[in-house]
Order: structure tokens, then sequence, then C-alpha cells
């Protein structure tokens, strides 16, 4: 297990921590791998659990996305469908897991933090919090339908088309009258434990069925063809434009090709 992404156990409940605070916790792609084969032990019994938590280190963000350099060796739009299906692949691990999941949330959780963030049964939150995908404005690439179908699912499609067209990020008295987030604590890691020592003692089959009843609702709407939308984005010029001015600390100029 890398340093980057910490696994622990906490009595019957395990806790995931992305550990990158110099970076707002960006993830990188071993992270998503680190990430995908503890769901996997989780769902396959060889790792025996009641509950699990996710947070972020730090202070400033549960996590925000992917690590842009990450995005640096992509060539083609294969580079992109790669990706995005492999973000497919490991949130589905993450929704998937039969034991109740509690995002513990800091700071920013966008991008690829706000996907994980969104497949977690329960959502905790600090003051400071500021969710959403600002991709629009800084990297000009886009969600897969699954991941739409999620925030859909969050959020309404008004809302969801809002934030990903304005870039907007959805602050705590919002996230809280929307729903998207539970409840609010000061300490939403203490809080998350708190509550799983609860969640242990439910029955693990109903809360199980439960889960896998719901994802399979929502699965259902989500079976769409898109690679010809990732193609667009992840093949474009704006692609780059967008992760050239990232990394340079500047505006894009999107040229719309």
């Amino acid at each position: 297990m890398s340093e980057e992404l910490l696994f622990k156990r906490v009595g019957d409940t395990g806790e995931i921590c992305f550990n990158r605070p110099h970076a707002r916790n960006a993830i990188t792609f071993d992270m998503y791998e680190s990430l995908a084969a503890i769901c996997t032990k989780i769902t396959d019994g060889s790792l025996s659990i009641k509950a699990l938590v996710l947070t972020g280190s730090g202070e400033k963000a549960f996590a925000a996305g992917t690590e842009i350099s990450c995005f640096q060796n992509f060539h083609s739009p294969d580079d992109g469908l790669e990706y995005e299906r492999t973000m497919d692949r490991v949130l589905g691990l993450l929704e998937s897991v039969p034991v109740p999941t509690v995002a513990a949330i800091r700071g920013a959780c966008t991008g690829g933090g706000a996907a994980i963030a969104a497949c977690c049964d329960i959502r905790i939150a600090s003051a400071n919090l500021r969710y959403g995908f600002p991709i629009a404005r800084t990297l000009g690439n886009c969600l897969s339908v699954d991941n739409l179908s999620r925030q859909v699912e969050l959020l309404g499609a008004a809302r969801t088309k809002e934030i990903l067209l304005t870039s907007r990020l959805i602050e705590l008295p919002e996230a809280l009258s929307i729903c998207l987030v539970n409840e609010t604590s000061e300490e939403p890691l203490e809080r998350a434990h708190e509550l799983c020592k609860k969640l242990e003692h439910q029955a693990p089959l109903t809360m199980a069925a439960s889960k896998e009843g719901i994802r399979r609702i929502r699965a259902s709407s989500a079976q769409l063809e898109s690679d010809d939308l990732i193609v667009q984005c992840y093949g474009s010029r704006d692609f780059r434009i967008g992760m050239d001015a990232f990394l340079n600390k500047k505006t894009p100029k999107w040229s719309g090709q």
C-alpha cells in the first residue's frame, strides 16, 4: 500500500485516507488502483470489516480530483477512453462494496474526489466544504455517463447541468439543503467513526441488499454509449490547452477544437 493512500482498521471499521496534503490530496493513478484493491478485498470477504470511512489528510481537502500531471502522457483519444473506463471500474467497485461507506469531508471535494464522495452512502462535511467539477474552467475534459448519472441522482438534472456549465462549487449550506451532505460536523472524521459504530450493529444483509438494490436502479439508467463524448473532449486541442494552462498556473484560452 502506498503512503499516498493509507488504510487502517479502527475496530470493525476500515478507514481509507487520501494522503497528499501538499497537493490537496489530488489522486494519482496508483491511488485509484489501491482504492480498487481495497474495495475488491471487502467485497470478496478477504478483508472483513463492517463499515468503511473515506477521508483526506489535512484541513484543506478531501480530494481535489485526479493529479493533473497524470494526464501529460495522454496523446490520443484512446487515452481518455481508457482513463474514463478506469474511473468507472474503480468507482463501481466502491459503490458496490456490501458494507456502509461514509465520506468524511473537509474542504475541497472536487473532480475525482467529488465522484468518490458521490459513491459513498453517507457524506459528513465540515463548514469549509466546496463540492463540484470545475472542468469547464480548468481542464476541458468531461464525465462519463455513469458518473453523470450519480450526480443527477444526487443533485437533480438542473443543478448538475448548472454546476458543470458554470464550474461553480457547492458550499455547505446549499449541500445540506439539497441533501448532498447528510450532516455537518466540526470533526467529520470523528463523527464518521461514531456513526459507523452504530452501523456495525445493523443487519448486514439488509444493508447490503438495500445498497445493491439502489445501485441497480441507478445503473439501469446509465447504460448508454458515451465514448463519442469522451473522445470529443480528451482528443481535443482544448484538452491540451487546459492541461498546459493548469500546470503553468495560467488561464486557458479555449479554441473550441
